[in-house]
């Protein structure tokens, strides 16, 4: 009997055909396999009964292999030469390449125990080999040129394999057989360590750079998907060195510890962050500092109460520990806890994308570093570290989503079901996000990939990089978009990319007429990034009450929106409220100076009076021009209903920056205000803190009046105590907004007989908010839904956009079927 089957899902680049061999064979089935565009192919012949048993065992591949369909392929008429049994009993036949990828890559996944074992084993002959890896760990998305993932079509295609390594290649019973990027020392790629002067080590580049980072030294070092700047995290001096070069004054650092005994002593850690900490895709975790670790280690994150921690996941990286506690020859160092502790944050010039190739690295990274760890295999994919929060219950919220997570895909809704006839197919969309924390995400068919994080577009370095990105995936899933998405803001650098790509995907397509553009509001893509990921429950058609709450994003009246009730169903919102606006001061320059956000709040309260004495800082001329425009600005230019800015405006009032300081990166006084108030949380809102219109919009100045209030008496008094204090009027602040909000969304449930509550937006990284809030929502019995597979912020939105437009692709196919 003759049986084909088709397999998709994750199943290239992680041993799947090998295991499939072994499985065949151990069963006695003749035939073979083979990567396709679709994933994985397999003929067979053999006992029906066999086949069976073959065809329910590839749901059970080992990880990180993951089986999302298994299609018998029809009967029909074949290449005999295919289709044929050969002499040998079951083999691995070369891929078959041409038309749409629709399989997936595998993401970038931290050393396994099995090479760890190697890597550190004196009697094995890939002891401390810097490139050690196997089906189930390393590199993947990161060196692959195009698809199927063949040697040939990576970046190890340059490095031949020794005999050894080929012979391990062709043993059934070797766990490498089959591996497309197996090295060793006597054929793979290679590490050295070059001076700023340009001289070269290539005999033990660890045991160097280890030696200087000892004395304090900076060094780039090559990673998976780019470059790290790296300093002893325990020496201030070379920290602060590493600040000044960057211009990154007091941006938190993340730290790369040897495992979870080194970490504990510095941060708090639960069973469920040691899970997400020594997960395969080894992102940074942000963690609550100990008392002693925010004592020892307050240069690395000034004025936080968290740290970003991770675990080594390159073999040069473990190779770095081990040289620092003396070479051990047993294993029982991967467990004890290590002295050493690296500052690893991402290698590139202010404003600029990550550097990842040697060259670049060279000459971008002359000013900021003292000497480079290179190695020679190239790096084909930029893909920076994930980091997350954990949250109570286990699940994550996601910061930046890069290594180890994309662009792993989403599972879509089959359009099935979707359009009158039930046939219409789901259109390809290419979305381009925001301007800030800008992705891309490409639908295809019943799945949408989200690239990594690519960065801020208001450089012409990343505008350059993210252009490029947007050109080559298409063509790298060999997939031609049918629409393009992007919001709404006609200035950002993403709305003109698209606009511009619509033509060009159009020719490139041999289509005469332009691609449709659809252009969805930001804050409409925020909840509906969160619907995506939930699409798999029914519910996420609508219509669901919806919390977008942010810095800000172009709202359909053309104001700045971010503190924003939608109602949302399909493919459309609607506003259901807001909260109160408030002066804008300045613009942009109000999301830097929280003192004016501060302003602006007094300034509604009527005490707009009060400002030459909350604020002796600045300067008289400052001070009269700020109450002149404040005065003046009754109408409705220049006024937002953003809740990151009513965060400012209370870190303003409590003084949270230094007098007339400035944030020196994003939502630094958010941050530092949510610092302030962990200590007291949690804490009881205040009493009538709020009210809610008729209208829908939530009114915040009962709060901000009685903290404006508690602050002047704070600055009236001064002395012991006082951080305390603002620690408590904090805490306050974060628990009233917390209530405020939850009645708000309540209101609207029972108003538009909704059940669902979705949460978004970047406030929602605000650990205090975002679990106050859902504990309240939850508690009064509505179903909860939050980000847990993407950013909750700008980094998730061309997520969003997607999601919309493709179901008004569908929307209107089905109409025009009736």
């Amino acid at each position: 009997m003759h049986r084909r089957l088709a397999v998709r899902g994750l199943v290239q680049g992680v041993g799947f055909r090998p295991w499939v061999w072994q499985q065949a064979t151990a069963l006695g089935l003749i035939g073979w396999v083979r990567n396709t565009g679709f994933g994985v192919e397999i003929d067979l012949h053999g006992e029906p009964a066999l086949m069976d048993a073959l065809q329910a065992q590839l749901w059970q591949a080992p990880f990180p292999a993951k089986v999302e369909q298994v299609e018998v392929l029809a009967p029909l008429v074949v290449d005999e030469a295919q289709s044929s049994p050969s002499a040998a009993p079951f083999e691995i036949r070369a891929s078959l390449s041409g038309g749409p990828a629709h399989t997936t890559i595998g993401t970038d996944l931290s050393v396994c125990p099995r090479c760890l074992s190697e890597l550190f084993d004196p009697a094995n002959r890939r002891w401390r080999h810097p490139f050690i890896h196997c089906p189930q760990c390393g590199p993947r998305y990161t060196v692959t040129r195009s698809l199927p993932f063949d040697r040939v079509h990576t970046s190890m295609s340059r490095f031949l394999p020794c005999d050894a390594c080929a012979a391990e290649y062709t043993d059934g019973a070797d766990r490498r057989f089959h591996h497309q990027t197996t090295a060793c020392p006597a054929c793979g790629p290679r590490l050295s360590l070059r001076q700023a002067d340009g001289s070269v080590d290539t005999v033990d580049p660890v045991a160097a750079t280890l030696g200087m980072l000892r004395d304090g030294a900076i060094v780039a070092i090559k990673s998976l998907g780019g470059f790290h700047l790296c300093c002893d995290a325990r020496q201030t001096s070379a920290v602060n060195r590493l600040r000044q070069r960057k211009h990154r004054d007091s941006k938190p650092l993340a730290v790369m510890m040897a495992n979870l005994a080194s970490v504990q002593p510095w941060v708090e850690l639960d069973g469920h962050a040691a899970r997400w900490l020594q997960a395969s895709e080894r992102p940074i975790v942000l963690l609550p500092q100990t008392a002693h670790g925010q004592a020892m280690l307050g240069h690395l994150a000034p004025g936080l109460a968290w740290l970003g921690v991770m675990l080594p996941y390159t073999a040069t990286q473990y190779l770095l520990f081990h040289e620092a506690c003396g070479r051990p020859t047993t294993p029982d160092w991967l467990t004890q806890a290590q002295d050493l502790m690296l500052v690893m944050t991402s290698a590139n010039p202010s404003g600029a994308p990550l550097v990842m190739d040697n060259d670049t690295a060279l000459l971008e990274l002359a000013e900021l570093a003292d000497a480079w760890l290179l190695h020679d295999r190239d790096i084909l994919a930029r893909n920076d570290d994930s980091v997350l929060r954990v949250r109570k219950d286990g699940s994550a919220c996601f910061i930046r989503r890069g290594r180890g997570y994309a662009p792993a895909p989403l599972a879509l809704p089959d359009s099935a079901g979707l359009t009158p006839d039930g046939h219409a197919p789901a259109p390809s969309v290419m979305a381009l996000g925001a301007l800030l924390k800008a992705t891309l995400c490409i639908t295809q068919g019943d799945r949408a990939m989200v690239s990594p994080h690519v960065g801020d577009l208001d450089s012409v370095e990343t505008r350059v990089a993210f252009t490029r990105l947007a050109d080559s995936w298409p063509a790298w899933l060999n997939t031609q978009p049918e629409a393009l998405a992007c919001d709404l803001h006609p200035d950002f650098f993403s709305t003109m990319l698209a606009a511009h790509l619509t033509q060009t995907q159009a020719a490139a397509a041999s289509d005469i007429q332009p691609l449709p553009l659809i252009q969805v509001q930001h804050h409409h893509a925020h909840i509906a990034a969160v619907l995506a990921e939930h699409s798999d429950d029914k519910a996420a058609m609508g219509p669901v009450v919806g919390l977008a709450l942010d810095g800000h994003g172009l709202g359909t009246d053309g104001q700045v929106w971010g503190g924003e009730m939608l109602l949302v169903q399909g493919d459309e919102a609607r506003r259901l409220g807001h909260l109160r606006p408030m002066p804008l001061p300045g613009g942009d320059q109000a999301t830097r100076e929280p003192w004016r956000m501060a302003a602006s709040v007094l300034q509604v309260l009527g005490r707009g009076h009060e400002l030459p004495s909350r604020f002796p800082a600045q300067p008289p001329a400052t001070l009269a021009l700020m109450q002149t425009w404040l005065q003046q600005s009754s109408g409705r230019q220049a006024h937002t209903t953003s809740l990151g800015r009513l965060f400012d405006a209370a870190a303003g009032l409590l003084h949270v920056l230094a007098p007339a300081s400035a944030s020196r990166y994003e939502a630094e006084a958010a941050m530092r205000l949510e610092s302030l108030a962990l200590p007291a949380w949690p804490a009881v809102p205040l009493a009538q803190g709020w009210t809610v219109s008729a209208q829908g919009v939530l009114d915040w100045q009962p709060l901000m009046t009685w903290l404006a209030d508690q602050s002047s008496t704070l600055a009236s008094n001064p002395g012991k105590g006082q951080d305390s204090t603002r620690g408590q009027l904090a805490a306050v602040f974060h628990a009233t907004i917390a209530a405020a909000l939850a009645d708000w969304a309540q209101q609207a449930c029972q108003q538009q007989g909704v059940s669902t509550v979705v949460l978004a937006g970047g406030c929602m990284a605000n650990r205090l908010l975002d679990e106050a809030l859902y504990e309240q929502l939850h508690g009064a019995g509505l179903t909860v839904w939050r980000p847990s597979q993407y950013p909750c912020g700008d980094g998730g939105l061309s997520l969003g956009q997607a999601w919309v437009a493709r179901q008004r692709l569908l929307s209107m196919a089905g109409a025009s079927t009736v």
